[in-house]
Protein backbone atom coordinates (compact mmCIF):
# COMPACT_ATOMS: atom_id res chain seq x y z
CA UNK A 1 0.00 0.00 0.00
CA UNK A 2 1.12 3.77 -0.62
CA UNK A 3 1.50 4.12 3.07
CA UNK A 4 3.95 1.44 3.66
CA UNK A 5 6.14 2.53 0.04
CA UNK A 6 6.14 6.11 2.04
CA UNK A 7 7.64 4.60 5.70
CA UNK A 8 9.67 2.06 3.53
CA UNK A 9 11.19 5.36 1.45
CA UNK A 10 11.62 7.46 4.73
CA UNK A 11 13.92 4.85 6.43
CA UNK A 12 15.63 4.12 3.57
CA UNK A 13 16.51 7.92 3.43
CA UNK A 14 14.73 8.50 -0.01
CA UNK A 15 13.55 12.40 0.02
CA UNK A 16 10.06 12.63 0.66
CA UNK A 17 9.45 14.66 -2.77
CA UNK A 18 10.10 11.69 -4.52
CA UNK A 19 8.42 9.37 -2.81
CA UNK A 20 5.17 11.66 -2.84
CA UNK A 21 5.80 11.65 -6.94
CA UNK A 22 6.20 8.40 -7.78
CA UNK A 23 2.94 7.56 -4.98
CA UNK A 24 1.43 9.84 -7.27
CA UNK A 25 2.52 9.59 -10.70
CA UNK A 26 3.58 13.40 -10.63
CA UNK A 27 6.63 14.98 -10.82
CA UNK A 28 8.98 15.97 -8.08
CA UNK A 29 8.25 19.03 -6.42
CA UNK A 30 11.81 20.15 -5.92
CA UNK A 31 11.76 20.06 -9.94
CA UNK A 32 11.12 23.43 -11.25
CA UNK A 33 12.38 22.84 -14.53
CA UNK A 34 10.59 20.21 -15.47
CA UNK A 35 6.94 21.15 -15.36
CA UNK A 36 4.53 19.29 -17.94
CA UNK A 37 3.05 21.25 -20.33
CA UNK A 38 0.11 20.59 -19.19
CA UNK A 39 0.44 23.23 -16.23
CA UNK A 40 0.20 25.82 -18.24
CA UNK A 41 -3.85 25.88 -18.58
CA UNK A 42 -5.47 28.97 -16.74
CA UNK A 43 -7.90 26.27 -15.34
CA UNK A 44 -5.27 24.93 -13.45
CA UNK A 45 -5.39 27.97 -10.65
CA UNK A 46 -8.86 26.74 -9.67
CA UNK A 47 -7.54 23.31 -8.35
CA UNK A 48 -5.78 25.40 -5.59
CA UNK A 49 -5.53 22.32 -3.01
CA UNK A 50 -4.05 19.91 -5.82
CA UNK A 51 -0.42 19.07 -4.36
CA UNK A 52 0.08 17.67 -8.28
CA UNK A 53 0.02 20.92 -9.81
CA UNK A 54 3.67 21.90 -10.81
CA UNK A 55 5.00 25.34 -8.83
CA UNK A 56 6.70 26.58 -12.16
CA UNK A 57 3.68 27.37 -13.73
CA UNK A 58 1.46 30.96 -12.58
CA UNK A 59 -1.45 28.13 -11.57
CA UNK A 60 1.13 26.36 -9.91
CA UNK A 61 1.76 29.49 -7.47
CA UNK A 62 -1.40 30.22 -6.85
CA UNK A 63 -1.72 26.44 -5.56
CA UNK A 64 1.21 26.74 -3.42
CA UNK A 65 0.39 30.45 -1.77
CA UNK A 66 -2.88 29.07 -0.89
CA UNK A 67 -1.69 25.74 0.70
CA UNK A 68 1.55 27.37 2.22
CA UNK A 69 -0.78 30.52 3.60
CA UNK A 70 -3.49 27.56 5.10
CA UNK A 71 -0.19 25.29 6.61
CA UNK A 72 1.85 28.34 7.11
CA UNK A 73 3.87 28.60 4.37
CA UNK A 74 5.75 31.14 2.98
CA UNK A 75 3.67 31.80 0.05
CA UNK A 76 5.19 33.22 -3.40
CA UNK A 77 8.58 33.32 -1.87
CA UNK A 78 9.36 30.11 -3.50
CA UNK A 79 7.34 29.79 -6.43
CA UNK A 80 8.15 33.23 -8.89
CA UNK A 81 8.07 32.99 -12.52
CA UNK A 82 8.41 35.66 -15.03
CA UNK A 83 5.23 36.35 -17.26
CA UNK A 84 5.48 37.70 -20.80
CA UNK A 85 2.52 40.05 -21.25
CA UNK A 86 0.43 38.68 -24.50
CA UNK A 87 1.00 40.89 -27.57
CA UNK A 88 -1.42 39.43 -30.07
CA UNK A 89 -2.21 42.60 -31.13
CA UNK A 90 1.22 44.18 -31.16
CA UNK A 91 1.07 45.64 -28.01
CA UNK A 92 4.12 47.46 -27.42
CA UNK A 93 4.97 48.86 -23.88
CA UNK A 94 6.32 52.78 -23.71
CA UNK A 95 6.86 54.91 -21.22
CA UNK A 96 6.28 59.31 -20.75
CA UNK A 97 8.22 61.39 -18.57
CA UNK A 98 5.33 63.55 -16.74
CA UNK A 99 8.04 65.03 -14.46
CA UNK A 100 7.82 68.28 -16.79
CA UNK A 101 4.18 68.62 -16.21
CA UNK A 102 3.82 67.52 -12.66
CA UNK A 103 6.71 69.53 -11.42
CA UNK A 104 4.89 72.63 -12.24
CA UNK A 105 1.53 71.71 -10.36
CA UNK A 106 2.91 71.73 -7.00
CA UNK A 107 -0.78 72.57 -4.96
CA UNK A 108 -2.82 69.47 -5.93
CA UNK A 109 -2.55 65.87 -4.43
CA UNK A 110 -1.58 63.43 -7.47
CA UNK A 111 -1.57 66.03 -10.53
CA UNK A 112 -0.76 62.38 -12.76
CA UNK A 113 -3.95 61.62 -11.90
CA UNK A 114 -5.56 64.38 -14.55
CA UNK A 115 -3.63 62.60 -17.42
CA UNK A 116 -5.03 59.67 -16.99
CA UNK A 117 -8.27 61.01 -16.58
CA UNK A 118 -7.96 62.54 -20.06
CA UNK A 119 -6.91 59.89 -22.02
CA UNK A 120 -9.27 57.54 -20.63
CA UNK A 121 -12.05 60.60 -22.01
CA UNK A 122 -10.08 60.45 -25.50
CA UNK A 123 -9.80 57.01 -25.40
CA UNK A 124 -13.24 55.48 -23.20
CA UNK A 125 -12.77 53.09 -20.67
CA UNK A 126 -13.59 49.73 -22.67
CA UNK A 127 -10.45 49.46 -24.38
CA UNK A 128 -8.63 49.00 -20.91
CA UNK A 129 -10.55 46.50 -19.60
CA UNK A 130 -11.28 44.16 -22.76
CA UNK A 131 -9.64 42.80 -25.86
CA UNK A 132 -6.46 42.87 -26.64
CA UNK A 133 -4.94 43.49 -23.00
CA UNK A 134 -3.99 46.98 -22.25
CA UNK A 135 -2.07 48.63 -19.10
CA UNK A 136 -2.70 52.36 -17.94
CA UNK A 137 -0.38 52.70 -14.98
CA UNK A 138 0.68 56.83 -14.04
CA UNK A 139 3.47 58.07 -11.36
CA UNK A 140 4.05 61.44 -10.32
CA UNK A 141 7.33 60.88 -13.02
CA UNK A 142 5.81 58.20 -15.26
CA UNK A 143 3.57 57.32 -17.26
CA UNK A 144 3.11 53.76 -18.11
CA UNK A 145 1.20 52.39 -21.15
CA UNK A 146 0.83 48.68 -22.91
CA UNK A 147 -1.47 48.81 -25.72
CA UNK A 148 -1.32 48.75 -29.80
CA UNK A 149 0.77 51.85 -31.87
CA UNK A 150 -2.66 53.44 -32.51
CA UNK A 151 -3.59 53.38 -28.99
CA UNK A 152 -0.24 54.86 -28.30
CA UNK A 153 -0.83 57.36 -31.05
CA UNK A 154 -3.77 59.07 -28.60
CA UNK A 155 -2.56 58.56 -25.79
CA UNK A 156 0.92 60.78 -26.85
CA UNK A 157 -1.27 63.56 -28.33
CA UNK A 158 -2.96 63.81 -24.81
CA UNK A 159 0.48 63.60 -23.22
CA UNK A 160 2.26 66.25 -25.33
CA UNK A 161 -0.68 68.66 -24.46
CA UNK A 162 0.38 68.30 -20.82
CA UNK A 163 4.16 68.69 -20.92
CA UNK A 164 3.92 71.08 -23.50
CA UNK A 165 4.86 74.66 -23.04
CA UNK A 166 1.52 76.05 -23.67
CA UNK A 167 0.52 73.51 -20.74
CA UNK A 168 1.15 76.23 -17.97
CA UNK A 169 -1.34 77.94 -15.58
CA UNK A 170 -3.97 79.06 -17.52
CA UNK A 171 -6.82 82.22 -16.66
CA UNK A 172 -10.11 80.97 -17.19
CA UNK A 173 -13.30 83.37 -16.86
CA UNK A 174 -15.94 81.59 -15.23
CA UNK A 175 -19.20 83.97 -14.95
CA UNK A 176 -22.46 81.92 -13.64
CA UNK A 177 -25.56 84.92 -13.53
CA UNK A 178 -28.61 84.64 -13.62
CA UNK A 179 -31.92 86.21 -14.95
CA UNK A 180 -35.48 85.42 -13.75
CA UNK A 181 -36.73 85.54 -17.59
CA UNK A 182 -35.44 83.75 -20.61
CA UNK A 183 -36.63 86.98 -22.72
CA UNK A 184 -32.92 88.31 -23.00
CA UNK A 185 -32.30 85.63 -26.34
CA UNK A 186 -35.00 88.25 -27.95
CA UNK A 187 -32.21 90.65 -28.45
CA UNK A 188 -28.74 88.34 -28.23
CA UNK A 189 -29.70 85.33 -30.81
CA UNK A 190 -28.39 86.99 -33.96
CA UNK A 191 -24.89 87.35 -32.21
CA UNK A 192 -24.73 83.85 -31.22
CA UNK A 193 -23.94 81.02 -32.79
CA UNK A 194 -25.58 77.85 -31.73
CA UNK A 195 -23.41 74.80 -30.08
CA UNK A 196 -24.95 71.17 -30.30
CA UNK A 197 -25.53 70.12 -26.60
CA UNK A 198 -26.48 66.57 -25.86
CA UNK A 199 -27.92 67.10 -22.18
CA UNK A 200 -32.09 67.53 -22.76
CA UNK A 201 -32.72 71.21 -21.89
CA UNK A 202 -29.26 72.78 -22.09
CA UNK A 203 -28.47 75.31 -25.00
CA UNK A 204 -25.50 76.04 -25.94
CA UNK A 205 -23.74 79.19 -27.92
CA UNK A 206 -20.02 80.67 -29.12
CA UNK A 207 -19.95 84.37 -28.92
CA UNK A 208 -16.78 86.68 -30.40
CA UNK A 209 -15.51 88.28 -27.01
CA UNK A 210 -16.69 91.39 -28.16
CA UNK A 211 -20.62 89.96 -28.60
CA UNK A 212 -19.58 88.32 -25.28
CA UNK A 213 -18.81 91.40 -23.58
CA UNK A 214 -21.95 93.74 -25.02
CA UNK A 215 -23.87 90.59 -23.83
CA UNK A 216 -22.63 90.85 -20.27
CA UNK A 217 -22.98 94.51 -20.34
CA UNK A 218 -26.84 94.45 -21.24
CA UNK A 219 -27.83 92.02 -18.96
CA UNK A 220 -26.09 93.54 -15.67
CA UNK A 221 -28.53 96.18 -15.93
CA UNK A 222 -31.69 94.41 -15.82
CA UNK A 223 -33.19 94.36 -12.60
CA UNK A 224 -33.36 90.97 -12.07
CA UNK A 225 -29.57 90.17 -13.21
CA UNK A 226 -27.42 88.43 -10.40
CA UNK A 227 -23.48 87.22 -10.52
CA UNK A 228 -23.11 84.44 -8.39
CA UNK A 229 -18.94 83.95 -8.58
CA UNK A 230 -15.44 85.76 -9.10
CA UNK A 231 -15.17 85.41 -12.70
CA UNK A 232 -11.76 84.89 -12.70
CA UNK A 233 -9.29 81.52 -11.43
CA UNK A 234 -6.47 79.91 -12.29
CA UNK A 235 -6.28 76.55 -13.47
CA UNK A 236 -3.25 74.26 -14.37
CA UNK A 237 -4.19 72.41 -17.90
CA UNK A 238 -6.01 69.81 -17.40
CA UNK A 239 -6.55 69.86 -13.77
CA UNK A 240 -10.12 70.32 -12.41
CA UNK A 241 -11.35 72.97 -10.46
CA UNK A 242 -14.33 73.50 -8.38
CA UNK A 243 -17.07 76.18 -7.17
CA UNK A 244 -19.48 75.66 -4.48
CA UNK A 245 -21.55 77.63 -2.98
CA UNK A 246 -23.82 76.28 -0.56
CA UNK A 247 -25.49 76.67 2.61
CA UNK A 248 -27.44 74.90 5.12
CA UNK A 249 -31.50 74.17 5.13
CA UNK A 250 -32.41 73.07 8.41
CA UNK A 251 -35.95 71.25 9.03
CA UNK A 252 -37.96 69.32 11.32
CA UNK A 253 -37.86 65.75 10.11
CA UNK A 254 -39.18 63.40 12.54
CA UNK A 255 -40.63 63.30 16.10
CA UNK A 256 -40.83 60.95 18.74
CA UNK A 257 -42.45 60.92 22.47
CA UNK A 258 -39.39 60.54 24.75
CA UNK A 259 -38.00 64.40 25.07
CA UNK A 260 -36.76 65.64 28.25
CA UNK A 261 -39.92 66.85 29.20
CA UNK A 262 -42.98 64.37 29.85
CA UNK A 263 -45.22 66.97 27.27
CA UNK A 264 -42.98 67.72 24.97
CA UNK A 265 -42.17 65.46 22.33
CA UNK A 266 -38.19 65.48 21.08
CA UNK A 267 -38.08 66.76 17.34
CA UNK A 268 -35.56 65.25 15.07
CA UNK A 269 -33.78 68.11 12.51
CA UNK A 270 -32.50 67.54 8.96
CA UNK A 271 -30.35 69.00 7.10
CA UNK A 272 -29.92 69.83 3.51
CA UNK A 273 -27.22 71.59 1.17
CA UNK A 274 -28.56 73.73 -1.18
CA UNK A 275 -26.77 75.55 -3.79
CA UNK A 276 -24.61 74.92 -6.82
CA UNK A 277 -20.94 73.28 -7.29
CA UNK A 278 -19.55 73.93 -10.46
CA UNK A 279 -16.17 71.65 -11.62
CA UNK A 280 -14.42 72.45 -14.94
CA UNK A 281 -11.77 70.71 -16.40
CA UNK A 282 -10.22 72.71 -19.30
CA UNK A 283 -7.24 70.94 -21.64
CA UNK A 284 -5.76 72.95 -24.03
CA UNK A 285 -4.52 72.19 -27.83
CA UNK A 286 -0.73 72.05 -28.69
CA UNK A 287 -1.06 75.59 -30.55
CA UNK A 288 -3.31 77.00 -27.62
CA UNK A 289 -5.93 77.78 -30.33
CA UNK A 290 -8.61 74.94 -29.23
CA UNK A 291 -9.80 74.57 -25.60
CA UNK A 292 -11.64 70.91 -24.57
CA UNK A 293 -13.23 71.19 -21.31
CA UNK A 294 -15.32 68.85 -19.24
CA UNK A 295 -18.25 70.76 -17.45
CA UNK A 296 -20.08 69.53 -14.37
CA UNK A 297 -22.63 71.10 -12.49
CA UNK A 298 -25.10 70.47 -9.93
CA UNK A 299 -28.25 72.81 -8.47
CA UNK A 300 -30.08 71.82 -5.69
CA UNK A 301 -32.56 73.72 -4.05
CA UNK A 302 -35.29 73.36 -1.78
CA UNK A 303 -38.49 74.23 -3.05
CA UNK A 304 -40.53 74.32 0.02
CA UNK A 305 -40.95 72.56 3.01
CA UNK A 306 -44.51 70.98 3.03
CA UNK A 307 -45.88 70.64 6.52
CA UNK A 308 -47.19 67.53 8.13
CA UNK A 309 -49.19 66.97 11.61
CA UNK A 310 -48.80 63.70 13.09
CA UNK A 311 -49.88 62.25 16.11
CA UNK A 312 -47.23 60.50 18.29
CA UNK A 313 -47.84 59.06 21.94
CA UNK A 314 -45.93 60.65 24.84
CA UNK A 315 -44.18 59.26 27.90
CA UNK A 316 -47.71 59.72 29.89
CA UNK A 317 -49.44 57.64 27.34
CA UNK A 318 -51.96 60.69 25.88
CA UNK A 319 -51.39 61.46 21.80
CA UNK A 320 -49.55 64.46 20.61
CA UNK A 321 -49.85 66.14 17.61
CA UNK A 322 -46.79 67.56 16.21
CA UNK A 323 -46.08 69.24 12.40
CA UNK A 324 -42.76 67.46 10.65
CA UNK A 325 -41.71 69.19 7.50
CA UNK A 326 -41.04 66.97 3.87
CA UNK A 327 -38.56 68.93 1.20
CA UNK A 328 -39.90 69.53 -1.98
CA UNK A 329 -36.19 69.27 -3.79
CA UNK A 330 -35.59 70.65 -7.49
CA UNK A 331 -32.70 69.59 -8.97
CA UNK A 332 -30.65 69.69 -12.15
CA UNK A 333 -27.93 68.01 -13.55
CA UNK A 334 -25.40 69.02 -16.13
CA UNK A 335 -22.22 66.42 -17.16
CA UNK A 336 -20.90 67.18 -20.69
CA UNK A 337 -17.75 68.13 -22.56
CA UNK A 338 -17.58 71.13 -25.30
CA UNK A 339 -14.64 72.29 -27.60
CA UNK A 340 -14.11 75.73 -28.96
CA UNK A 341 -11.97 78.14 -30.01
CA UNK A 342 -9.90 79.69 -27.37
CA UNK A 343 -10.85 83.17 -29.12
CA UNK A 344 -14.35 82.90 -28.38
CA UNK A 345 -16.63 82.79 -25.63
CA UNK A 346 -18.30 79.44 -24.55
CA UNK A 347 -22.31 80.73 -23.01
CA UNK A 348 -24.23 77.39 -21.27
CA UNK A 349 -27.59 78.41 -20.73
CA UNK A 350 -29.86 75.70 -18.38
CA UNK A 351 -32.97 76.91 -19.06
CA UNK A 352 -34.89 78.01 -16.36
CA UNK A 353 -34.09 75.98 -12.93
CA UNK A 354 -33.63 76.17 -9.55
CA UNK A 355 -31.74 79.35 -9.24
CA UNK A 356 -28.10 78.29 -7.81
CA UNK A 357 -27.52 81.09 -5.11
CA UNK A 358 -29.19 82.72 -2.74
CA UNK A 359 -32.83 84.12 -2.44
CA UNK A 360 -33.24 87.24 -3.55
CA UNK A 361 -34.45 90.36 -1.72
CA UNK A 362 -35.75 93.83 -2.55
CA UNK A 363 -33.54 96.73 -2.43
CA UNK A 364 -33.65 97.04 1.26
CA UNK A 365 -32.21 93.84 2.06
CA UNK A 366 -35.53 92.24 3.11
CA UNK A 367 -36.49 89.12 1.74
CA UNK A 368 -39.14 88.44 -0.42
CA UNK A 369 -41.62 87.35 1.55
CA UNK A 370 -44.23 86.31 -1.44
CA UNK A 371 -41.84 83.91 -2.45
CA UNK A 372 -43.25 80.51 -1.74
CA UNK A 373 -46.35 81.79 -1.09
CA UNK A 374 -49.59 79.79 -1.61
CA UNK A 375 -51.98 83.00 -2.26
CA UNK A 376 -49.55 84.12 -4.70
CA UNK A 377 -49.02 80.90 -6.71
CA UNK A 378 -45.35 81.90 -6.93
CA UNK A 379 -42.11 79.45 -5.90
CA UNK A 380 -38.75 80.00 -5.11
CA UNK A 381 -35.54 80.85 -6.90
CA UNK A 382 -36.42 80.26 -10.48
CA UNK A 383 -33.86 81.72 -12.79
CA UNK A 384 -32.25 81.49 -16.59
CA UNK A 385 -29.21 80.32 -15.35
CA UNK A 386 -26.19 81.65 -18.01
CA UNK A 387 -22.48 80.19 -17.49
CA UNK A 388 -20.18 82.01 -20.11
CA UNK A 389 -16.51 80.64 -20.11
CA UNK A 390 -13.72 82.13 -21.44
CA UNK A 391 -9.97 81.71 -21.74
CA UNK A 392 -7.81 84.56 -20.52
CA UNK A 393 -4.52 83.22 -21.85
CA UNK A 394 -1.32 81.99 -20.22
CA UNK A 395 -1.50 83.55 -16.30
CA UNK A 396 2.38 84.68 -17.06
CA UNK A 397 1.09 86.59 -20.26
CA UNK A 398 -2.78 87.92 -18.49
CA UNK A 399 -2.78 91.20 -17.07
CA UNK A 400 -4.80 90.45 -13.80
CA UNK A 401 -5.00 92.93 -11.29
CA UNK A 402 -3.20 92.99 -7.95
CA UNK A 403 -6.00 93.44 -6.16
CA UNK A 404 -7.62 90.59 -7.75
CA UNK A 405 -9.90 88.40 -5.65
CA UNK A 406 -8.76 85.34 -4.77
CA UNK A 407 -10.17 81.82 -6.44
CA UNK A 408 -12.54 80.63 -3.84
CA UNK A 409 -13.73 83.78 -2.48
CA UNK A 410 -17.38 84.91 -1.04
CA UNK A 411 -19.90 85.66 -3.79
CA UNK A 412 -20.20 89.41 -4.01
CA UNK A 413 -24.00 89.70 -3.44
CA UNK A 414 -23.89 93.58 -4.01
CA UNK A 415 -24.86 94.19 -0.07
CA UNK A 416 -28.43 92.18 -0.51
CA UNK A 417 -27.18 89.97 2.40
Amino acid sequence: MWWRLLLIGGLCGWPASVAWSQVTGGAPAGAYSQAPAVAADPNAAAVAGNASAPASSPAAAVASSAGGAAGGGTGFSNASKMVELPNDAGQIWKEYDLAPYTSRVTDTVKPEQAVVDWILRETGTEVWFSQPLGILSATPNKLRVYHTPEMHEVVRDIYYRFVNSQAETQVLSLRMVTVDSPNWRALAYSMMTPVTVQSPGVEAWLLTKESAALLTANLSKRTDYREHNSPNVLIHNGQTHTLTRKRPKNYVRSANGQGLVALSPQLELGQIEEGYTLQVSPLMSLDGKTIDAVIKCEIDQVEKLVPITIDIPSTLGQMQRVQIQIPQLVSWRLHERFRWPADEVLLLSCGVVASPGAEASNPLGIPNLLKNNPLTNTTPGRADALLFIESKGKASQALLDAQRQPIDSAPNYRGRY
